[in-house]
């Protein structure tokens, strides 16, 4: 059995992984990342984050060409060609693989295909069928395993006609309808993308607003207008089952107390993923578990000695760019830097779908929860002069804060460009900004950021544009 030598071994490649697998090579340590996938770059490159945003585009264009007339272009049939769509985005999944590849070559990380899994005090086993296994002896160990898509128990994804999220990806055509089981981020954003490809989508949520983890008032906004748009919305609902016919599933779902039947072509269920820790040997080990998920410190540090763990196997935000803060970090103590654990409250979260919604900090009703005395600042995107040219008015940013100090808190988007919006928020947050701080920097006009500043003024009572 072969044995190699390391500063670092990350097992997983994904944001989380490859991320902590450059920074170290960065910092001049001998670093591998083990990969089981014949492919680098984990869930958000192939099978999440890139992918979607990839065919949100390809629904964002044509919406635009479709609304084409209204900016006095005339165009022909239009019509959508599903297959060069997902061809374009696969196209795109894999310049972004190459281009960790090239990552891993310039910071000389070595990538080891194979299931890599703990074996003893600092060493970490790969498996690769068909071939010898390998023994890498490590410094330093990352668990960065990530997750996968999760079945309700009484719903499985079949991968025809009930589906995840993985499934949805390799459509060869668009459906006639569609059931969405959750809506979350993930379950929303397909019900925007394919609802824009013709779809008729139904969406499902067992609590009382779609995307619950956002600001209530946002969420009714994009309930609002998710609706206007023709997509059916069942809140507060659960489905009971899921029956497989000839030509589709028939879905009994309970509304607020009434039970009906929804027959759709296809069954998308969203509803969250599940770490993935089994078969890793994690439980011959003294690292912690609670509920599936790997408990670690502030430093990323499990109950094992120079052991971490990042990303999706940990109780954090299932977020990207938050498992890419963790493995930074991870990386950055184990070599002695100086590092402060991470703020979670100033993660942010983004959802691409049509309108956008982004936020970062608080909820009001979270700041009242912590105690805080809450004043709320908003503006709307009607009033906004750059999203009238758009044609994209709907939605509103909300800015939190407490009255004290005047301390920004949170700020939630729902409307254009949500998402690119959202960091100027998140370095408000970052260096403790105040209302008065960002009403009083000069935004450029017309420009959506404006929105931004004239809810700040809104919260000092003086917004100009309202």
């Amino acid at each position: 059995m072969a044995e190699q030598n390391f500063d670092v071994v990350v097992i997983g490649s994904g944001p989380g992984g490859y991320v902590a697998g450059i920074r170290a090579g960065q910092l001049g340590m001998k670093v591998a990342v083990i990969e089981k996938d014949p492919f680098i770059g984990g869930t958000c490159t192939h099978r999440g984050c890139i992918p979607t945003k990839a065919l949100l585009q390809n629904a964002d264009i044509l919406e635009k060409i479709k609304k084409s007339q209204e900016f006095g272009i005339t165009v022909g049939d239009v019509r959508l060609d599903f297959k060069a769509a997902q061809d374009r985005k696969q196209g795109v999944v894999d310049k972004n693989a190459k281009g960790i590849e090239f990552l891993f070559r310039k910071n000389k990380v070595e990538r080891i295909t194979g299931f890599g899994r703990l074996a003893g005090n600092g060493v970490v086993e790969v498996v690769n069928e068909g071939a010898e296994t390998q023994r890498l002896k490590a410094k330093n160990i990352i668990l960065a395993m990530g997750s996968t898509p999760k079945d309700l128990p009484h719903i499985k994804a079949d991968g025809k006609r009930i589906i995840n999220s993985d499934h949805i990806l390799q459509l060869t055509e668009v459906p006639q309808s569609m059931l969405v089981i959750g809506a979350g981020a993930v379950g929303c954003e397909f019900a925007s993308i394919f609802h824009r490809f013709g779809t008729k989508v139904s969406i499902v949520e067992v609590m009382p607003q779609l995307l619950p983890i956002e600001d209530e008032e946002i969420a009714k906004e994009f309930t609002r207008i998710f609706k206007k748009k023709g997509i059916d919305v069942f809140t507060d609902a659960k489905v009971e089952s899921c029956e497989v016919t000839e030509n589709g599933v028939k879905s009994t779902v309970t509304v607020k107390g009434k039970q009906q039947v929804i027959e759709t072509e296809l069954v998308l269920s969203a509803t969250g993923r599940r770490a993935v820790t089994e078969n890793c040997n994690l439980e011959k080990t003294k690292v912690k578990m609670d509920r599936g998920y790997v408990l670690v410190d502030g430093f990323m540090r499990t109950g094992e000695p120079n052991v971490y763990a990042i990303g999706d196997i940990v109780p954090t935000p299932a977020l990207a760019h938050c498992a890419s803060a963790e493995g930074i970090l991870a990386v950055e103590h184990m070599a002695g830097l100086e590092v402060r654990p991470l703020n979670y409250d100033h993660v942010p979260n983004a959802t691409y779908t049509d309108p956008e919604v982004a936020s970062v900090g608080l909820t009001e009703k979270k700041a009242k929860e912590r105690g805080y005395d809450v004043k709320v600042g908003k503006f709307p995107f009607t009033a906004n002069s750059k999203a009238r040219i758009l044609g994209e008015s709907g939605g509103l940013v909300k800015i939190v804060s407490e009255k004290k100090y005047d301390e920004v808190l949170g700020v939630h988007l729902v409307g254009p460009h949500a998402t690119d919006l959202i960091a100027e928020a998140c370095a408000a947050l970052e260096l403790e900004a105040t209302t008065e701080s960002i009403a009083k920097t000069i935004h450029a006009h017309p420009t959506l950021s404006e929105a931004m500043m004239e809810a700040a003024e809104d919260a000092l009572g003086h917004s100009i544009h309202q």
